[in-house]
């Protein structure tokens, strides 16, 4: 009898003891922080497109860069008007681009869990390789910048978490390699997942079309390819055939529009409302008038009661007195004055000049690629406002183009968003001889020494944090005399 009571009561207690631990296993789920693969690749698409026009395209690299290629000037008594005045605390400090920095490689990481979630088919992700494609192009556009400007970065070891804490540095020639390898990943990808349509409204630049996002990775492979010619005159054909195959593939540029839509405004308009630290330059004005560009009342707009006498004006680079207040009162482009204009990752306008230059280069007929490229970032400065300008009939009136021609041009047109690839083209210039576009700010030089950077200070997160890139740094002073690979350094 004992026995069987001590059956049943053995039978009771691994009842509580299995109902007991089932109680704690749900007790201790974390259901505010879910494993990342609950979360599909499709879901983080919108994010990753986002932070990369917001944070790594546009953001504190342009605000910045604007001022160093005289496209805008820097003015009040603030962190742009040092920029302005080349001051080298403000340039060369480590702390100036952190925060740009880091969201480029938070953005890279969650770019890279959506690379893992296809590729290692977790479910929900599995065979999704219009997805992967997207991303692989997203990979190549945000490394592409971080090395463009800052060189040599943590490129194979990066993106490793915990596991790779302190990751080293690639050069930029192998992270070239890596760059353009990816882009024809993307394009294979891109080509197994045309049919599908996963991204859908995920999508904020294509609507989850794969063959324009094929195309994207056709203009950005042209990009690179391009950017090397300092250093490999071979690259010059490829980069052509790169270009014609976006051209074939209908490329019309790469857009984000949806800024309503998500409740908030274009990165240039939110800056110039909150801090007004940007005004027009005389750089830009003085070549839109050589031309009689249609767009020069548009980029000296004086929509803001400007004060007595400084309507429409533009003003000369790095001469503006130091206390120059930021009131809104000085001229700035009316473009960033209206909020939801479409903000580029990669504009039709780009494409184009990269297909004249190489055509130019190669002693070939460039009149109909130049014609489209200026025609197109004519008319869409002109579409911003409802003026019917004849952007056809403006671009035909600047005859066969030149190199010249065409490098003042794509200047003028990449002073609307486009920043990042004008200091590009003009340390590329400067790399090969060239010089198409005169910068006038006087402190470039100052007492003898160069004080325009070869390329910007790595983020203070990594400086503090990583002592390879610590050493890399040092006072921060490399930047006036180290030039990256791409432009002939090392």
């Amino acid at each position: 009898m004992k026995k069987y009571i001590l059956m049943v009561m053995s039978t009771v207690v691994l009842g509580f003891t299995s109902c007991s631990e089932d109680t704690l296993d749900e007790i201790n789920k974390d259901n505010r922080h879910p494993s990342p693969d609950m979360v599909t690749a499709v879901l983080q698409l919108t994010d990753a497109v986002m932070s990369t026009g917001f944070n790594t395209v546009s953001g504190d690299y342009a605000f910045y860069l604007g001022s160093l290629n005289e496209q805008e000037i820097g003015v009040g008594n603030n962190q742009l008007m040092k920029a302005e005045m080349r001051n080298a605390s403000e340039l060369a400090s480590s702390t100036t681009f952190n925060n740009t920095w880091n969201s480029t490689y938070s953005n890279l990481l969650n770019i890279q869990e959506m690379i893992r979630k296809v590729e290692t088919e977790v479910p929900g992700n599995v065979g999704q390789f219009d997805i992967l494609g997207m991303a692989q192009v997203l990979k190549a556009l945000n490394f592409g910048v971080l090395t463009d400007l800052h060189g040599d970065i943590p490129y194979s070891e990066a993106l490793k978490g915990q596991e790779i804490p302190q990751p080293k540095l690639d050069l930029q020639k192998d992270i070239y390699t890596g760059i353009l390898t990816t882009l024809d990943e993307a394009i294979a990808n891109l080509d197994k997942g045309v049919a599908l349509k996963t991204a859908s409204k995920q999508d904020i630049l294509y609507g989850g079309d794969a063959k324009k996002w094929k195309s994207l990775a056709y203009a950005l492979k042209a990009r690179y390819l391009l950017h090397q010619l300092a250093v490999d005159s071979s690259v010059l054909s490829k980069a052509k055939a790169a270009a014609l195959k976006a051209v074939e593939l209908g490329f019309d540029g790469a857009s984000i529009t949806e800024f309503n839509g998500v409740n908030c405004d274009n990165p240039w308009s939110a800056f110039i409302w909150s801090r007004s630290y940007t005004a027009s330059s005389t750089t830009v004005a003085d070549i839109m008038e050589a031309y009689g560009d249609p767009r020069l009342p548009y980029y000296k707009y004086d929509g803001r009661n400007p004060k007595a006498g400084e309507g429409n004006k533009a003003y000369a680079p790095g001469v503006l007195a130091t206390a120059q207040v930021a009131d809104g009162s000085l001229a700035f482009p009316a473009w960033y004055d209206l909020g939801s204009q479409p903000l580029h990752l990669f504009s039709k306008a780009e494409l184009y000049f990269i297909l004249a230059e190489t055509q130019l280069r190669s002693s070939e007929d460039a009149t109909d690629a130049f014609k489209t490229a200026v025609e197109s970032s004519v008319s869409e400065i002109m579409n911003l406002f409802g003026d019917e300008t004849d952007a056809a009939a403006y671009a035909a009136s600047l005859g066969a183009p030149t190199l010249k021609k065409l490098f003042e041009q794509k200047y003028i047109a990449q002073s609307y968003d486009e920043q990042v690839e004008t200091y590009n083209d003009l340390r590329r210039l400067k790399a090969m001889g060239e010089n198409y576009v005169a910068l006038k700010n006087p402190n470039n030089t100052q007492s003898g020494i160069n004080r325009y950077p070869e390329r910007l200070p790595y983020g203070n997160s990594s400086v503090l944090g990583n002592p390879e890139i610590k050493v890399a740094y040092g006072d921060g002073t490399y930047i006036y005399t180290d030039k990256t690979w791409i432009n002939k350094g090392k």
